[in-house]
């Protein structure tokens, strides 16, 4: 089972600080994921969840617990054995996008090469051409990311993860500085690439109408799973949309009365 696990987590836990000043950001968190999967882990903000995902990409080590990604046990890997996996064959895209402004949209799309030093220029260009007709910008290759629309710079951000053809890629609050409509079809590119490719996604993100969109949902809470399914979202969604619609009329009707 272990080798059709493309995330396999452990039992780990992760404190920031120090003395009164700690926190107990994950308990002993055990989690996997299967190869090919399309996961929403989904929880507010302070839950855990980004420290989580900094630690299956490699990009924070835990206090205590197993982290086994992509066949890789991370407690015995060296320091640049991780930094190989994490530029070939895991893939990050971010809230914020992480664009270099002064260079193009191609050269942003093309800065994976320049950490693994196996291909010629042409060869990392040509691939980088590629992500970007993949994500529906090839024509935007000779512009920088300041002429460029948010969502735009997401499709950029997501041609630069895809460059290295990971095997396993990591969203975190990929929607987050989107409007719902270009939120929306980054989200369905997601699922397109899951489809096609057979990618690994893993999506952290605190929006249902995202987490929707995933094959599998995982809630995380105080630094704990809590397993659910897409009913028990939608249940849970509908309960405080309901309870807020309540809260709304009841105000409204208060209002009217004082008037």
């Amino acid at each position: 089972m272990a080798g059709d696990l493309a995330i396999d987590i452990r039992n780990v836990s992760k404190a920031y600080g120090r003395g009164a000043g700690r926190t107990q950001v994950l308990k002993g968190v055990s989690f996997q994921v299967a190869r090919g999967e399309f996961v929403a882990l989904v929880g507010q903000s302070g839950s855990g969840k980004s420290t989580l995902l900094n630690i299956i990409g490699a990009l924070d080590l835990p206090d205590s617990g197993a982290v086994h990604i992509l066949g890789h046990d991370y407690g015995t890997t060296s320091d640049r054995g991780l930094a190989r996996v994490r530029n070939t064959e895991i893939g990050f895209v971010f809230q914020s996008f992480n664009l270099l402004e002064h260079l193009t949209c191609l050269g942003n799309v093309m800065l994976p090469a320049q950490f693994d030093g196996k291909m010629t220029a042409h060869q990392a260009e040509e691939r980088a051409l590629e992500a970007l007709r993949r994500v529906g910008l090839a024509d935007y290759a000779a512009r920088r990311p300041s002429e460029l629309s948010g969502g735009q710079k997401q499709r950029v951000a997501i041609a630069r993860a895809l460059f290295n053809q990971p095997a396993l890629l990591l969203c975190d609050e990929p929607t987050g500085n989107l409007d719902s409509e270009t939120g929306r079809d980054v989200i369905e590119f997601f699922r397109k690439i899951n489809d096609e490719d057979g990618t690994t996604l893993l999506i952290v993100t605190h929006e249902e109408r995202v987490s929707r969109v995933a094959k599998r949902i995982t809630r995380i809470l105080d630094g704990l799973i809590v397993e659910g399914d897409d009913s028990t979202i939608a249940r849970d969604s509908e309960a405080k949309d309901s309870k807020a619609k309540d809260g709304n009329a009841k105000d409204s009707k208060e209002e009217e009365g004082a008037a």
